[in-house]
């Protein structure tokens, strides 16, 4: 690795390559400009040229992580429109989760870059296909943005430390443990429900609301 005070060729991808490193070690705290420049063996000054704050590196990291989804069977018009909402909200999920550190950068500001204003164009535009005037969809496609980003924040905040999640069936059985001491003489209906509570995070729960969502915004017959 060449030495953090000399200059070496650096590309914006190279960048975001080391945050994303440093946000799945240890979450946001840890992609700072002296952490992302340690990583990649350059002087901070070095990042700068491409980015001239944190806030720019993370902002660009969730275009990439965004437009990287944006393409397959969500961009495919020969698929029902319902499919291919899911397959977005499928692929955005299986994505964020794999990153916890950055699927927290989703809240954390707005989303106006050109990729994530792309994707709400797509939605938008197959909305209407599907039969929604242009007000009802932009108003589905927003409930859409807040039920999937919503849900992933949710479930990465779930796990207390930083770094990769553990698998689905580990958190589900660590939930299942915390909500099983629930007093059942005080709160007997969430007793009752503490193994449906568990699967909160699961991907079972995440497709049940979405299938929910799409129903409540289809075009009536």
């Amino acid at each position: 690795m060449a030495s953090i005070g000399r200059r070496r060729a650096l590309s914006q991808d190279e960048v975001l390559d080391a945050a994303l490193a440093l946000l799945d070690q240890g979450g946001p705290a840890a992609a700072s400009i002296r952490g992302i420049a340690a990583k990649v063996g350059v002087a901070p000054n070095a990042v700068y040229t491409y980015f001239p704050d944190k806030a720019a590196v993370t902002g660009a990291l969730v275009e990439r992580l965004l437009g990287a989804s944006d393409h397959g069977a969500f961009a495919d018009p020969t698929r029902p429109w319902r499919e291919r909402v899911e397959a977005l909200a499928t692929d955005l999920r299986e994505r964020m989760v794999a990153h916890p550190g950055a699927a927290a950068l989703l809240m954390s500001g707005p989303m106006d870059g050109p990729r994530a204003t792309a994707i709400g164009e797509q939605l938008q535009d197959l909305l209407i296909q599907a039969g929604l005037d242009e007000v009802d969809a932009a108003r589905a496609t927003y409930l859409l943005i807040v039920f999937v980003l919503g849900s992933i924040a949710l479930e990465v905040a779930d796990e207390a430390e930083p770094g990769p999640l553990p698998s689905e069936a580990d958190r589900i059985a660590s939930r299942r443990r915390v909500f099983d001491q629930i007093p059942p003489e005080d709160f007997p209906r969430s007793a009752a429900a503490a193994p449906t509570m568990a699967t909160y995070i699961s991907t079972e729960q995440y497709l049940w609301g979405l299938h929910r969502v799409l129903d409540g915004i289809s075009p009536r017959p």
